[in-house]
């Protein structure tokens, strides 16, 4: 049987990810870019994977172009992209 994964709350973007949602963060509505600096395709995968963490959403369905996802930043993916302090802090916070 697979081990659970860990909740949305815990996990961190990794690099690619927190870089498409940083995109986010200046556009009105949060949307999200469907391509790169370099005109690349964001891929696929990057923005299932933060739909699925809750991070993005599904913003509308594009009829003429049904294969690109829409999508715009969450609000727990503007939290998932805040800095947290670092452990030492935590501890001398208590």
């Amino acid at each position: 049987m697979a081990a659970p994964r860990r909740t949305t709350s815990r996990r961190r973007p990794t690099e690619a990810q927190a870089a498409w949602l940083r995109n986010g963060l200046d556009q009105p509505g949060g949307k999200l870019p469907l391509f790169d600096t370099d005109g690349q395709r964001v891929k696929r995968q990057t923005i299932e994977s933060c739909l699925k963490s809750g991070w993005a959403e599904r913003w509308f369905h594009n009829p003429l172009k049904p294969d690109w996802l829409v999508c715009r930043l969450t609000d727990n993916g503007r939290a998932a992209l805040a800095p947290r302090p670092a452990a030492k802090e935590l501890a001398q916070a208590e």
